[in-house]
């Protein structure tokens, strides 16, 4: 059973014989707002240098958007993991 800061979901395994519980911990939600953050922001960076033709503008930009990205993503990803529509 999952505990407070888990959610468990059902995937069937690669064979498609039977369904493996996988558990959303806070941890792994972190972990992919980190990963999914660090390539979205290279993507803001570089489509903000090809919009101002400046490093500096980008860098800001992409900074700042790094920032407010990641807590929104983790609040997001955290408020999907307790959704049961779509789940085994």
């Amino acid at each position: 059973m999952a505990g407070p800061d888990q959610n468990q979901t059902e995937r069937t395994d690669p064979a498609g014989s039977k369904p493996q519980r996988v558990v959303t911990t806070h941890r792994r939600s972190l972990a992919k707002t980190v990963s999914w953050r660090v390539t979205a922001t290279i993507d803001t960076f570089i489509i903000s240098f090809f919009v101002t033709g400046s490093f500096a503008w980008a860098s800001s930009i992409a900074g700042l958007e790094v920032l407010t990205k990641m807590g929104l993503y983790y609040l997001h990803e955290r408020a999907w993991a307790r959704v049961q529509w779509g789940g085994l």
